[in-house]
């Protein structure tokens, strides 16, 4: 059930950046863990980055060091600032809120979003 709304994804050349916005109107937001994952066709759905409810952050590997992962919970807005874009980063975006478990390759329960295209050119 999309509870979830993303914004952001567009082009960009390989090195650029861009920032995702979701908003989550409906639920408690403060309450929640909030992550974002990505899917390219054909490939199964991999967990980028993950922030909990007291703001503790983690990421994959493969963005550490380039994407920023924020929360604002005055707006009911997730952030991911997406640095030094590379071709592999191309992908759908979703974001997720989970609750009671932080969002994470091996648990990716809760509300999602219907995502956001990012693509990097070279």
């Amino acid at each position: 059930q999309d509870q979830l709304v993303e914004s952001g994804g567009g082009t960009v050349h390989a090195g650029g950046s861009l920032t995702l916005s979701c908003r989550a109107p409906e639920i408690t937001f403060s309450d929640y863990a909030l992550g974002w994952y990505r899917q390219t066709s054909g490939v199964q759905r991999e967990w980028v980055a993950a922030i909990s409810s007291v703001h503790t952050t983690h990421y994959a590997d493969s963005v550490k060091g380039r994407f920023t992962i924020s929360r604002d919970n005055a707006k009911n807005t997730v952030y991911l600032q997406m640095n030094s874009l590379k071709p592999e980063d191309t992908a759908d975006y979703y974001c997720n809120a989970a609750l009671a478990t932080i969002p994470s390759q091996t648990s990716q329960k809760g509300y999602w979003g219907q995502g956001t295209r990012v693509t990097v050119s070279d």
